[in-house]
């Protein structure tokens, strides 16, 4: 096995950069650096020098025995100076040894895969945490990365194995006469696991909004102050405005923290019947993207003008409130009458929704659920059938068991592994 070396603070200028190395060649290696008698696992304050003596830097030396640290290898940690030309010493030393190379991106989590420190749902946590950017998506990559997800799967196997085992024991012993029918006990383990799937698959959809953004649409007739709105939610010019109708032809996004939550707020062109070409294929554009939008503010006084349907938990608000004398449910992009008022109503829709997010946060984590409800449900459908179908059944809970398995990354996950590790960045 090679032994690695990154940058695993971020790049440029700072005040203290963290050099990262593991394999079996880490403690070697910073003896050469920093002298002898570094301790298996510990700190010590060390001058570097490179293989002719030269003075390269004076840092922490932290050193981490296998399998007690990140990766489960030997693990060294140079703290140094973080100036670009120290940290390029350091790199072009180590590199220099033979038996060490480059960390390619997300090769030390990748060794803590393998060396089974973590799941590939806790791989998937530490992405989203080093992603995240609201508390929302901050809380929920820690569930995650502290092996919530792993845990549920562990009991969910757990009860289908003991499930699958009853079963295999009555067919062990079909010539002989079983006293106990094991039927309810089976039923009642694959039940609680049915429920428990379906409560996750219902909350992907949200966990993963929680990790992606949550896309909310401002939309309204031409003139009415979308771009406005959108300039004051923002805190920022995001959006061109005049006193023309039609300035807006394209949806113009904007990402912020809302509550905690990710949103990305659409600005998008007015909507009204026009035989502009080009002005026609925003609108067209701006329904589209207002269909699919996980809110909508409607910024009219006719909701009817508009041809989209209004739903449930979407926002109605009156516009330009400042020059129309409206106080009650109006806005102002202007003034800003009612923007206060017009966040909380849309953090207080989006924050009502998360309550219903389960754990498991991607499109791969509900497949592998999904596939194992489905297995169960035929599981339960044969158990009806009798013992002379028992065989059958135990398959069945076989398939959800390898299923589960494989939302962990316990099997069938190779193919998954190079695209997820190609999002980290190198020292992770």
């Amino acid at each position: 096995m090679d032994t690695i070396f990154a940058l695993a603070s971020a790049q440029g200028k700072a005040g203290v950069a963290v050099i990262r190395l593991s394999g079996p060649q880490a403690y070697m290696a910073a003896e050469r650096l920093a002298g002898a008698d570094l301790p298996p696992r510990g700190m010590r304050m060390r001058s570097l020098r490179d293989a002719e003596g030269g003075r390269l830097d004076e840092g922490l030396v932290l050193t981490f025995q296998a399998p007690a640290s990140f990766t489960g290898d030997d693990v060294v940690e140079f703290q140094i100076h973080g100036s670009t030309a120290s940290v390029n010493a350091v790199l072009r030393s180590l590199s220099d040894m033979d038996g060490l190379r480059m960390a390619e991106p997300g090769e030390f989590t990748r060794r803590a895969l393998e060396n089974s420190k973590m799941d590939l749902a806790q791989v998937e946590g530490l992405a989203d945490l080093i992603d995240a950017e609201t508390e929302a998506q901050r809380k929920q990559a820690q569930a995650v990365l502290a092996g919530e997800l792993g845990q549920l799967a562990e009991r969910w196997r757990r009860d289908l194995i003991r499930a699958a085992s009853l079963l295999e024991a009555v067919i062990d012993f079909a010539d002989e006469e079983v006293p106990t029918d094991v039927t309810p006990e089976v039923r009642a383990l694959v039940s609680g696991v049915m429920g428990d799937l379906e409560r996750e698959v219902a909350g992907v959809r949200i966990a993963e909004r929680i990790r992606t953004g949550f896309e909310v649409a401002i939309v309204g007739p031409p003139n009415a102050g979308k771009s406005t709105l959108l300039n004051v939610l923002a805190g920022r010019e995001a959006a061109i405005t005049s006193e023309y109708a039609g300035t807006t032809r394209d949806v113009i996004e904007v990402r912020m923290d809302l509550a905690g939550l990710p949103v990305t707020l659409l600005d998008t062109a007015g909507l009204r019947d026009t035989s502009d070409h080009v002005e026609g294929l925003g609108i067209a554009l701006a329904r589209k993207r207002a269909d699919s939008a996980d809110l909508r503010v409607f910024l009219t006084h006719d909701l009817t003008e508009l041809g989209i349907p209004f739903q449930n938990d979407d926002i109605h608000v009156l516009p330009k409130a400042d020059l129309r004398g409206e106080s009650k449910n109006g806005v102002s992009g202007r003034t800003g009458q009612g923007i206060d008022r017009l966040i909380s109503q849309i953090s207080g829709v989006l924050s009502q929704r998360t309550t219903s997010a389960g754990i498991a946060t991607r499109e791969r984590h509900r497949m592998a659920m999904k596939k194992s409800l489905e297995a169960l449900g035929e599981g339960m459908r044969v158990l009806d059938s009798g013992p002379d179908l028992y065989d059958i059944a135990a398959e069945e809970l076989r398939t959800a068991i390898r299923a589960l398995e494989s939302l962990v990354g316990r099997i069938d996950v190779e193919n998954l592994l190079d695209e997820i590790f190609a999002s980290f960045c190198l020292g992770k």
